[in-house]
């Protein structure tokens, strides 16, 4: 079974992006790296999707 994911990711102008896995566009751009978290949490459990976390240099840090 391939579940639905939303993605914490680093945004290139800076910050931070909550995106749907193989979306090209963010569904919200953030400032800091624990807001993002917290938006992309509640949309992950609102959807019931798997919510991955990426560091700074993109690499998957944490899965939810």
């Amino acid at each position: 079974m391939n579940r639905s994911t939303h993605h914490v990711v680093p945004n290139a102008k800076g910050g931070w992006s909550v995106q749907k896995g193989g979306s090209r566009r963010a569904s919200r751009h953030f400032a800091t790296k624990k807001a993002a978290e917290a938006y992309g949490r509640q949309v992950s459990f609102n959807q019931k999707t798997v919510l991955v976390i990426h560091r700074k240099d993109g690499t998957s840090d944490d899965q939810d």
